[in-house]
């Protein structure tokens, strides 16, 4: 017995357990009646980071508008590369199309060679830039709308 009588109320004290390595758990973590309303429902790291590239493609909409060449942006998994590769894991690519040109996202190696949510977002503008910049035959600096 504790020293309330056997009443035990409110939530344990210290922080959330992370078990296994898969994240926080319980009510602040994941959606539900006990979660707080300003607490965002759980994505997947997949969700999240097409969100990502979304939201960077959404700041570069005026170049779409403006340049000639037409230009998809599409995000994989991950790239199929022979058993023989010794080079490393390309971030993206950029083939050519009927349409005009696709730039291929690899997500799994975009976001292994970042270590936090900030050096994910600046790699994901860096490979997106360097892309554009190669299909369009302009700087990424110029490309670039973020202040400096």
């Amino acid at each position: 017995m504790d020293h309330l009588g056997g009443i035990v109320t409110g939530p344990r004290p210290g922080r959330m357990r992370d078990r296994r390595g898969r994240g926080p758990r319980g009510p602040m973590a994941l959606p539900g009646p006990l979660s707080p309303q300003s607490v965002p429902a759980h994505r997947p790291p997949r969700a999240s980071f097409d969100l990502l590239v979304g939201d960077i493609l959404g700041a570069l909409e005026p170049h779409f508008t403006v340049e000639p060449d037409h230009v998809e942006i599409v995000v994989e998994e991950a790239p199929l590369l022979p058993k023989e590769w010794t080079d490393d894991v390309p971030l993206s690519i950029v083939t050519t199309v009927p349409e005009g040109h696709r730039v291929v996202l690899f997500r799994i190696p975009i976001t292994q060679r970042s270590g936090s949510t900030e050096e994910l977002e600046e790699l994901v503008w860096s490979v997106v830039l360097d892309r554009l910049a190669e299909v369009w035959h302009m700087s990424p600096d110029d490309l670039d709308p973020r202040p400096r």
